[in-house]
């Protein structure tokens, strides 16, 4: 058990590093996109399914909340967290829509969408990322090794990786390092 233990922990964290080492610059325009958006008022929307719907929540808790240090609350909002919204869609029209018919009720342009699926393939996040282009908000996708999730954003983060598990630890990490750096670049005062 303790190497099985070590052995997912050195793969966990060669992941990370590849993919910090291989996104660097991504990182950076990524969180210069967030920080802009939300400092001209507008807001972030972030969706996907089962562990990335957890991510999502996740992230847009830290932005609403906080990250690490004390500051206003910033207009972040998971799509994964009305269960009326989200089953009435799915059982009146099809679950491909649960997102994409939030993102055209809820954003605006120039706000960001954040679409997060392991495979790149989920119709469901593809079809509210090219819903959110259609109303002028800037996209990023959050994926494996790609997918169609990759062809359709405007900003890619890819975990190339197999397994689902290192692909959204990766995710969490990537969304902690995008609040690090908006607090910075918002709240510099602060550090």
């Amino acid at each position: 058990m303790k190497n099985i233990i070590l052995s997912i922990l050195e793969d966990s964290i060669n992941v990370k590093q590849r993919f910090v080492s291989e996104n660097l610059d991504a990182m950076i325009e990524g969180a210069d996109r967030l920080a802009a958006c939300l400092a001209s008022g507008h807001k972030i929307l972030i969706f996907g399914n089962g562990g990335s719907a957890a991510d999502a929540q996740h992230i847009a808790a830290e932005f609403v909340n906080r990250f690490q240090i004390e500051r206003p609350p910033m207009a972040a909002l998971a799509l994964t967290t009305d269960t009326s919204v989200i089953t009435s869609i799915g059982n009146d029209y099809h679950f491909d829509d649960i997102f994409s018919k939030q993102v055209a009720a809820l954003g605006r342009k120039d706000d960001v969408a954040i679409g997060i699926s392991t495979s790149g393939n989920s119709e469901n996040v593809i079809k509210a990322v090219r819903t959110a282009k259609d109303f002028g908000m800037y996209t990023m996708g959050l994926t494996g090794r790609g997918g169609e999730l990759a062809m359709c954003s405007d900003l890619v983060f890819p975990v190339k990786s197999d397994i689902t598990a290192r692909i959204q630890e990766t995710h969490i990490t990537l969304g902690h390092i995008l609040c690090d750096l908006v607090d910075r670049t918002l709240f510099p005062e602060k550090f």
